[in-house]
């Protein structure tokens, strides 16, 4: 696991998600279709990224990721912005939190295809 492959985690996910809240709100099959092919994407690299590590670190390191991509997205993108500045602190915390998981820039071990049977 690293952090770039934490990075693409998140952007596959949000791509799903974009995809089947587009077809849940019936903007029609092609959605669906995105939808699907993200959370392909998603169960791709979530297996690369669990090879030789744990499910603790790694979930934790995607969700303080996508928090964070999140937030700035709805910052820049939407214009939203927090009622009170310790919210941009907790902001800053989530950050800390991405350093003292001391997640890698770069992956150990190469990826391995499991076996299926």
């Amino acid at each position: 696991m690293s952090v770039p492959l934490l990075v693409a985690l998140s952007c596959v996910e949000i791509i799903g998600d974009f995809g089947l809240k587009s077809f849940a709100n019936d903007a029609g099959l092609a959605y669906l279709g995105v939808g699907i092919i993200g959370y392909i994407g998603v169960i791709s690299i979530l297996t690369y990224s669990l090879q030789g590590s744990s499910i603790l670190l790694v979930n934790n390191g995607w969700d303080a990721i996508s928090s964070i991509m999140e937030s700035l997205a709805a910052f820049i993108f939407l214009g939203e912005r927090f009622d009170h500045y310790m919210q941009y602190v907790g902001i800053v915390f989530i950050i800390l939190g991405i350093y003292f998981l001391k997640i890698p820039w770069k992956k150990d071990k190469p990826f391995h295809m499991p076996k299926l049977f």
